[in-house]
């Protein structure tokens, strides 16, 4: 067997230590993008939530350092310093090794959402160094880390005392490792909303954070005393009530419930569930316990009303949730997420929990409060009307084309049926769409050009959506249906392609066309994000032609890489500019946007839900004063990060 390599013991690899972190960080913090920078503060920042939610810290201080460092500072217990059974500082224990930490002891923490025990070694895995400060009887402790290697010595395993200090609590500096970081420049915007955040969900917690940066200097002191009611007010204080707060708690089997509802008489609706502090962007058994028996109590009260008649169905979920929004948040003992980053939780007895006392509560609040009732039922008969309205013109255009890959007329379709290897690019205009058809690798690549802006749906109604031929194409090409708010027709285990590229001219216009596309899939098809099938093409602005026929010409993507390459090129060269993708010629659009080997793409993620949903209303939607006003605020600052 020539040529083969040998499989045996020593192909077998055990990484010590924090070698796994640093090689496999995606699997620790998600990625190693902007997210996964600022979830190194989130990390550090949960565990002294955690002692806020033991009872012994009430401040917390995040500060962006000059450095490019971030110092997270609390007032709690401080990190435990005493000998550990292992042999060394307790401290030492928590930030070398992987799953250790108070959190596996329940008699420390009653409820916590660092429960994998992982944070703090993460980030010190994936920091260049690292300083830890702990507070206890009056000493100030220290220890300090290298790429999570430590690099002081200790006296007998235990930490020098370094001064000393009045109180209790922990401080850690870190700055993260530009080997592993694509930026190590922490996106302040982001920071702060989860602070904010945090501070809604723990009202009687005071979080300050300070940017010391050069240029970005500000201090704010988050406190919420309202907690998630002044949550749900913060998220609907542009939008028309229609109910009054419906907020209620409760506790079940060791489960402590927390919700705040409010109904707005726009059409849409947005539930946020967190667990521990931590939010989970797709929800999990609470989410799905609240909303199971919000339906079923509407749909009774509407019976008991006479509102819905025997002959009457009742109201779907999506329906009763016509205009709502909603903060769910629970304290769990022992949760189980879907992965370290906790994005879903996965406890059935947070269900349990979660129909008991809504049912129970709001039971007790809608006989007192007939009216709030009504008002809600008054919304789900609408969404009812749009329902049933969408249904056919949603059956029409489905029916032809839920069954023919090739039903749409606009469509170039590829050769190949394995979903898992195709790909489809949305081309703006004709022309540009003529080049892609002639240029792609007809096998894998699908070219499906529309023409101008498509509808904004941020906008629109329904029956204009679905009326609309350019998203009718899309629906129809992707083969996944979509989801309009008023019922779920999207399965996306039958999308036809595994990408999805938004192809537009590198300029305002085609910004603005990519802009109108990614709102029509977060809004009618957010799961093609959410599971990494989204993508921007990133095309070239310029070609340089070098004087020189010897020398071969080059693409340059912005006007950046343009000035960069007059400063290192003093040969003469002329000058292409593309203002639109129908100049370049198939070859020139296949090298530099169609082939794989060589072409741009930035991938759509959505970090934070809520911060997606606030920025698509706020730029797309119908309230221009607000939208004014962010563009002045960021128009030096602007930077598109997906």
């Amino acid at each position: 067997m020539a040529g083969k390599t040998e499989y045996n013991a020593s192909s077998i690899k055990v990484l010590e230590g924090l070698e796994a972190v640093r090689m496999r960080p995606g699997m620790y913090i998600g990625s190693t993008s902007t997210r996964g920078l600022n979830h190194l503060i989130y990390e550090i920042v949960d565990n002294s939530v955690d002692e806020h939610l033991a009872g012994f810290c009430d401040t917390i201080r995040v500060t962006l350092e000059n450095d490019g460092s971030c110092t997270v500072e609390d007032n709690g217990r401080g990190i435990p310093i005493d000998m550990h059974e292992k042999g060394v500082s307790a401290e030492r224990v928590v930030f070398t090794t992987l799953h250790a930490g108070g959190k596996f002891d329940n008699k420390a923490y009653s409820a916590s959402g660092g429960l994998h025990g992982v944070g703090s070694s993460v980030v010190n895995a994936l920091s260049t160094r690292m300083t830890v400060n702990v507070k206890k009887g009056g000493i100030i402790y220290e220890d300090r880390y290298e790429r999570g290697e430590p690099v002081m010595k200790l006296d007998k395993g235990l930490l020098p005392a370094v001064g000393k200090s009045k109180g209790s609590g922990t401080r850690i500096n870190f700055l993260p490792d530009d080997t592993i970081f694509e930026k190590t420049r922490f996106k302040s915007e982001d920071v702060k909303s989860r602070l904010h955040e945090t501070t809604y969900l723990n009202p009687e917690l005071t979080i300050v954070f300070e940017d010391k940066r050069e240029g970005s200097e500000e201090t704010v002191t988050f406190h919420e005393p309202e907690g998630i009611r002044g949550f749900v007010k913060e998220l609907n204080k542009s939008e028309d009530a229609v109910t009054d707060m419906i907020a209620f708690n409760g506790q079940y089997e060791g489960i402590k419930v927390d919700v705040a509802v409010q109904y707005i008489r726009d059409f849409r609706e947005e539930t946020l569930g967190f667990c521990n502090n931590i939010f989970n962007s797709e929800g999990g058994t609470h989410i799905t316990g609240f909303k199971t028996a919000f339906t079923a109590i509407i749909n009774s009260y509407a019976r008991e009303l006479g509102i819905l008649k025997d002959k009457d169905q009742n109201f779907t979920g999506a329906d009763v949730r016509n205009g709502m929004t909603a903060i769910i948040s629970v304290k769990h003992p022992a949760p189980r997420f879907e992965g370290q980053t906790k994005t879903k939780l996965d406890n059935q007895d947070a269900a349990k929990a979660l129909i008991q006392i809504t049912t129970e509560e709001l039971e007790r609040y809608f006989d007192r409060n007939v009216e709030q009732v009504k008002a809600i039922i008054e919304c789900a008969e609408r969404a009812a009307k749009v329902r049933n309205s969408a249904k056919k013109v949603k059956e029409n255009m489905l029916t032809k084309s839920r069954y023919s890959f090739d039903s749409n007329g606009k469509l170039s379709n590829c050769e190949s049926r394995d979903a898992s290897r195709c790909e489809i690019f949305i081309v703006e205009g004709d022309s540009a769409g003529g080049s892609a058809k002639m240029a792609r690798d007809r096998v894998y690549q699908a070219i499906l050009p529309i023409r101008g802006k498509i509808l904004n749906v941020e906008k629109a109604t329904m029956d204009k959506v679905l009326a609309n031929a350019e998203i009718k194409a899309m629906i129809n090409a992707f083969g996944c249906g979509f989801s309009e708010g008023y019922g779920q027709d999207f399965d996306i285990t039958k999308l036809r392609y595994d990408k999805i590229i938004i192809m537009a001219d590198a300029d305002v216009d085609g910004a603005h066309i990519s802009t109108l596309l990614l709102t029509l899939f977060y809004r009618f098809m957010p799961d093609l994000i959410y599971e990494g099938h989204v993508y921007v093409a990133m095309p070239p602005l310029y070609k340089v032609i070098p004087q020189k026929k010897s020398e071969e010409g080059e693409y340059l993507y912005d006007d950046a890489a343009l000035a960069k390459y007059r400063k290192t090129h003093k040969e003469k060269f002329s000058l292409q500019r593309y203002k639109g993708l129908g100049e370049m010629d198939p070859e020139q659009l296949w090298e530099t946007t169609l082939d794989p080997a060589r072409r741009r793409l930035r991938q759509v993620q959505i970090e934070d839900g809520r911060m997606a949903s606030e920025m698509t209303g706020l730029l797309m939607g119908t309230d221009v004063p607000p939208r004014r006003e962010f563009i002045h605020a960021h128009a030096t600052d602007a930077e598109l990060d997906v």
